[in-house]
């Protein structure tokens, strides 16, 4: 008689990596220690918290360059994570490391942006300047160590250290070995948490955070292109000039001299991210052949990352930045509606600080015995988790006029 089906041989996720790769067996744990899944890696188990956490849901309607309500098919800051996070895979696969790591560090790396992307981060940070500024990073850190409540037996997610860790410093270290902040101090919030459960700053990230943000990289340099020509401030012939695109649409129009411009941009956005995640996998190839590292370790001490561009394709990339700052990111209507979201984010961080009781669900709550720079905190906390139609919904509620994001 066969016996009952049980869980001991179902397929786990643990296939064969690299042994520079970051080993979920070996993971370094949570700070609050719980049972391991019988069904999923301790990464599988932080993507799908990260997945169902309410910060996640709340990226839908917070701005990636064009204000939501300016279009359907825009990106914003959830299609944006969701794009990065493909591209992770694809690279973390193709390298031979953890897919679901590098996955999971590419979903949660924006949870901590404001309404209205960085004009609302550049506003709230001199709002906050008397008590240490704003940081989408750090406060990404505050939500999934803090703010998240959805367990019984903890605040935040409980995220594994891997997870944490690729957080913090996708970008790189964030101290030297004197402890000197590499750019600038580093944000409160952080420190307050490593104090706590060191997420050694002065090393580099592991291979899977690196990949999640060079897909960064990858993923808005080629969508930005697409939204801008969607709405009209780019257009293909613009793009011309710029090297990399440049050479692809020819390639594009000597292949398909007929094609229609929509199309045209489609292909265009296409073949730039396989040129660069191609790039991104041959360049990596070859450090990680030079380096021969033998353990994760390796990576994390290899003095420099070792996911990135080739020197061409860096320059390439630096080009398209170049342009998109010249004529996307600064062009006058763009500037425009960040100049009104910028006084909307102002505006609603004066009335909450002056009447804390103005912030609902319970927010201005304990606020009474809260310092300055408590109350602060606590306001940026609600503000930041706005999603930008709530901001305008909330300015509207509390004040006369409101400015059009149009």
């Amino acid at each position: 008689m066969d016996s009952e089906p049980s869980l001991k041989n179902i397929g786990f996720g643990y296939r064969p990596r690299a042994p520079y790769a970051t080993d979920p067996a070996a993971s370094r744990g949570r700070l609050v220690t719980e049972p391991e899944s019988p069904t999923r890696t301790p990464f599988q188990r932080d993507r799908d918290r990260i997945i169902h956490s309410t910060a996640f849901r709340r990226l839908k309607h917070k701005t990636q360059v064009f204000i939501a309500h300016e279009g359907d098919h825009y990106r914003t800051r959830l299609t944006h994570s969701i794009e990065v996070a493909q591209i992770a895979r694809a690279l973390a696969r193709a390298l031979c490391c953890d897919e679901d790591l590098a996955e999971a560090i590419a979903l949660v790396h924006d949870f901590g942006h404001t309404p209205f992307g960085h004009t609302g981060e550049d506003a709230l940070d001199e709002r906050m300047a008397r008590w240490g500024g704003f940081d989408h990073n750090a406060q990404s850190l505050r939500i999934v160590t803090e703010l998240e409540n959805r367990y019984a037996e903890f605040d935040g997610l409980n995220l594994s250290w891997e997870t944490l860790e690729g957080l913090v410093k996708h970008n790189g270290p964030l101290i030297d070995v004197a402890g000197e902040g590499l750019d600038g101090p580093v944000p409160q919030p952080i420190l307050e948490y490593v104090a706590q459960h060191d997420l050694e700053l002065a090393r580099f990230a592991g291979i899977e955070a690196q990949c999640a943000a060079i897909a960064d990289d990858i993923a808005y340099n080629a969508h930005d292109i697409d939204d801008g020509l969607r709405s009209g401030l780019l257009s293909l012939d613009m793009l011309k000039d710029v090297g990399l695109p440049g050479e692809i649409l020819a390639q594009v129009e000597s292949r398909y001299p007929d094609l229609d411009p929509v199309r045209r941009g489609h292909e265009l956005m296409r073949r730039q991210i396989t040129v660069m995640v191609e790039d991104v996998i041959l360049a990596s190839r070859r450090r990680l052949e030079r380096l021969k590292p033998t353990s994760a370790d390796d990576i994390h001490d290899a003095g420099a990352t070792v996911v990135a561009f080739s020197d061409r394709m860096a320059e390439d990339e630096k080009q398209l930045k170049r342009f998109l700052y010249a004529n996307l990111y600064r062009h006058s209507s763009v500037v425009a509606v960040r100049a009104h979201a910028e006084r909307i984010v102002k505006d609603l961080f004066d009335v909450y600080f002056d009447r804390p009781q103005e912030m609902p669900d319970g927010w201005g709550e304990g606020v009474r015995f809260a310092d300055e720079a408590q109350k602060a905190r606590l306001v940026a906390d609600f503000l930041s988790g706005m999603t930008d139609t709530y901001a305008v919904k909330e300015h509207r509620r509390l004040f006369d006029q409101t400015p059009e994001l149009s």
